[in-house]
């Protein structure tokens, strides 16, 4: 036999096969279905700030010498009042010893101008005083009660300097490395020596545009404007921080070049148990401004929300559980909750599971839909 009619034969016999396996009708698609209700959600905007240290100070020697000793641990945190560094003091010593022995000559000169200005002025009244005489014991003695003054005021510039050779923390912070090891001479142009940066509370900047300024302005005038948010951050791995912060400062004008403004919060750093502190100078954050007070929104949960060109929409059950396409318009949601402000009417039914199963008009199969996980706002 030719290999076509076999070929053909094969075919034939095969055929009935091939219909035994055709699939089956599956009928309706099932979807989890959830209402549309009544739902306490906070409002939450979301910015990228950064972290930056309320005070920050440069050590800077304020007098030339050698730099004798450092008496801080690099990285370490500080006292305010904590001494730093020792400059070499002997010479500062010295000099003070000098301006107080220039003091002292002086005031003795100015005790005797004082005496002999007596002596000229019991003298006036006699025949013996001379008024010339008088006159010049007057300007002796003022001349010598000026000397006095600027011998103090030489006096007082050298104990000045002298205290210059110690430098002390003038704030609490945590301290930088060293720029300048023992045994070198420093001076007010060798530049910085260390830099303590504050550690608690720290500032939290975020570049704000001007029409979401305007809209929290607007949502939060009635209920004390910022006074009615509080600020919480995201850190760099995801997680939230514990600690809440407060709006404090926002610039007083819109940059032209990015349409933005500056605004800062406030926020404690406490000191862990193991001495770290979970902010630190200079790190990127999300910024999430929350009001104080959950409001009242009508809400689908978020995996209901589907998105086009035109648009957001949400698949709704109609009569005999057919699917159909409805438009909505998103107001302040959450990550769980999306808020509709207009599209929806409370306890409409809209699918948020099996959604890639259908398609306006077909008729599905409705059931509960699994319960979200709870989330933190």
């Amino acid at each position: 036999m030719p290999k076509t009619l076999l070929l053909l034969a094969f075919s034939l016999a095969m055929l009935p096969g091939l219909q035994a396996v055709a699939q089956p009708n599956m009928g309706p698609p099932a979807v989890g279905v959830a209402r549309a209700e009544r739902t306490p959600i906070v409002e939450t905007n979301e910015f990228i700030g950064r972290v930056d240290a309320v005070s920050r100070v440069a050590l800077v020697a304020r007098v030339t010498a050698f730099l004798e000793q450092r008496l801080f641990t690099e990285g370490s945190e500080v006292k305010q009042g904590d001494l730093l560094y020792k400059l070499e003091e002997g010479p500062f010593q010295a000099d003070v010893m000098a301006k107080q022995a220039a003091l002292g000559q002086v005031d003795a000169l100015l005790q005797n101008a004082n005496l002999t200005l007596g002596r000229q002025q019991a003298l006036l009244n006699t025949p013996a005083g001379q008024r010339s005489t008088y006159d010049s014991a007057l300007a002796q003695q003022r001349s010598q009660a000026a000397q006095l003054l600027a011998a103090q005021a030489n006096l007082r510039t050298s104990s000045i300097n002298l205290d210059y050779t110690q430098i002390k923390a003038p704030i609490n912070g945590r301290i930088s490395r060293t720029n300048i090891t023992e045994g070198n001479v420093v001076g007010p142009t060798t530049g910085t020596l260390a830099t303590i940066v504050s550690q608690d509370p720290m500032y939290v900047v975020f570049p704000v545009s001007s029409r979401a300024l305007l809209e929290l302005r607007q949502r939060y005038a009635a209920s004390g404007g910022f006074n009615a948010v509080k600020i919480k951050i995201r850190l760099p791995n995801g997680r939230i921080y514990a600690q809440d912060g407060k709006m404090d400062y926002i610039d007083p004008s819109i940059s032209a070049s990015t349409d933005t403004l500056n605004a800062r919060a406030v926020l404690p750093n406490p000191e862990a148990a193991d001495g770290t502190r979970e902010l630190i100078d200079g790190e990127f954050v999300q910024v999430l401004v929350q009001g104080l007070t959950p409001i009242e929104v009508l809400g689908v949960p978020r995996t209901a929300i589907l998105s086009d060109q035109t648009g957001d929409y949400v698949y709704t059950l109609g009569e005999d559980n057919k699917v159909q396409q409805t438009r909505v318009q998103l107001g302040q949601s959450t990550p769980a909750i999306a808020a509709i402000v207009s599209g929806l009417t409370e306890g409409q039914m809209v699918i948020t599971e099996g959604i890639q199963r259908v398609h306006p008009g077909i008729t599905v199969v409705p059931g509960p839909a699994t319960p979200a996980p709870h989330t933190a706002p």
